[in-house]
Formats: C-alpha cells, sequence, structure tokens
C-alpha cells in the first residue's frame, strides 16, 4: 500500500504560487503547451525549437546529470571517477563527485553550453548520490560541498540552479538554490522536508508518477507547489491537477 501523509500539512507557511511548468526527456515532445516553464534536455532539441520557446517567454531549465555519466553523451571522464552502473539505466554510472578537479570543468562547460542555448535555469539531476550504491563512500557532506561549487558556477553564468530530491539536504542547501525539483515526494512521504523553501518563497516544482489525486492537489494548491503528474519516461503526456477538478 502506498503511504501518503496528509500530504503537505506539515508545511506550515503557504508560499507564493508557482509557476506552471511541465518536464518533457523523452520523445514524443509536445512544446507547443501553454506552461510558464519547461524543464528538458537541450541535446533533444534544435536551437531554433529553443528560441521559439524563449519568444513565446516560457521560461527554461537545462536539464543535466551532475552525479552520474550518460554513455549517449560522449567524451567520458577518466575511468577513476566512473562507478557502478545504475540499477535501471544501465547506460549510466554514477561519479566520484570528490573528484572536483576532474568533474567541475566538465559540469561548467554543461552550464555554459545551457547558458549559450538560451536556458534561464539548470535541473542537477542525481544529485543524491550518498543515498545510492554508486560504488564510492560518499556522503552527505561530499554531496552538499559539490552542489555548493555546482550553484557558485551556475549564478557566475547568471544561471538559477534547482535542488533535485535528496530531501534530507534541503535545510542545508536553500540558501544555494533557487527552486526544487521533487520526485514522487507525495508517494514517498518526504514533502515535508522542503518546508524550508516554503519559508524562503522559493519555487517548488513536484511530479507524481500516478493518476491526480484530489487531496494530493489540494495540498499542493494550499502551499503553492506547482504539481504535475508525468509517465516515467517523462514525455509529452502530463495531467494536472485540473484534470480532477
Amino acid at each position: 500500500m502506498i503511504r501518503v501523509l496528509p500530504l503537505l500539512a506539515l508545511l506550515a507557511t503557504p508560499a507564493v504560487a508557482a509557476p506552471s511548468w511541465d518536464w518533457q526527456l523523452t520523445a514524443p515532445f509536445d512544446l507547443t503547451r501553454a506552461v510558464e516553464v519547461m524543464d528538458i534536455d537541450p541535446q533533444n532539441h534544435t536551437q531554433s525549437e529553443i528560441n521559439a520557446l524563449k519568444a513565446r517567454g516560457v521560461k527554461l531549465i537545462c536539464y543535466l546529470s551532475v552525479g552520474t555519466w550518460e554513455n549517449w553523451r560522449g567524451n567520458p571522464p577518466p575511468d577513476a571517477v566512473l562507478g557502478k552502473q545504475l540499477p535501471d539505466w544501465p547506460d549510466e554510472r554514477y561519479l566520484d563527485i570528490r573528484r572536483h578537479d576532474i568533474l567541475l570543468p566538465i559540469m561548467t562547460e554543461r552550464f555554459e553550453r545551457c547558458k549559450a542555448a538560451g536556458f534561464d535555469a539548470v535541473e542537477p539531476d542525481n544529485m543524491d548520490l550518498h543515498s545510492n550504491d554508486s560504488g564510492f563512500p560518499l556522503t552527505s557532506e561530499d554531496t552538499a560541498e559539490y552542489v555548493t561549487l555546482l550553484a557558485a558556477r551556475a549564478h557566475a553564468l547568471g544561471l538559477e540552479i534547482g535542488q533535485k530530491n535528496a530531501p534530507d539536504l534541503a535545510a542545508t542547501l536553500v540558501p544555494l538554490m533557487d527552486f526544487a525539483i521533487l520526485e514522487s515526494c507525495f508517494e514517498y512521504g518526504w514533502c515535508q522536508q522542503f518546508q524550508p523553501y516554503i519559508d524562503a518563497r522559493k519555487p517548488v516544482f513536484a511530479a507524481e508518477y500516478s493518476r491526480p489525486r484530489p487531496k494530493q492537489c489540494e495540498a499542493a494548491a494550499r502551499y503553492g507547489v506547482s504539481l504535475i503528474y508525468k509517465d516515467r519516461d517523462l514525455t509529452r503526456r502530463l495531467r494536472t491537477c485540473e484534470d480532477v477538478k
């Protein structure tokens, strides 16, 4: 049985309303969707498609993985920083995020490409390595140190950067980050750990991989969380809380 808390009932301070958003990382895509924020992987789209979104006033979040290496990206880092394969993603391997000398230049270059393409922010996926069997003895302190350095690089380029999951680090990272992106926090009952973002009135974007549920939607609306319902491949399929009204 799925454990669902009283949702965001433990979040005590309502936030400002988060913008409407969509998150599309796998074809088929629909870039015509009327949302204020779109989170996409620039490798999947032409510059003209990105420019068209910008022309419509859509704020763009650039997806990239800072904690794994995806072999379809090309130019792999040295074997010394490559750990175990991800259980559900055989083409990805964890990274030793303690090796700032190797990884920070790689990630900075990717941030620069996001900026040059016209993106407004970055989504640093797989930042929660300390909670996974990466093949390296990583701690939450290692993650916090790495993300702190990444945030500085992003901000120096004029990009915003969001916290991706890692609820145990929300209180630590909220001063550094500009928004949060959460997966299945309602399903697994850890939404309340992002109270610091609600208190700081920073946008919280949430995605659930199920059908829309009224209580979740009521809580998300009450606290200004932008909640969407997606398929796990993050294609164009989208359901929102409007679907339960």
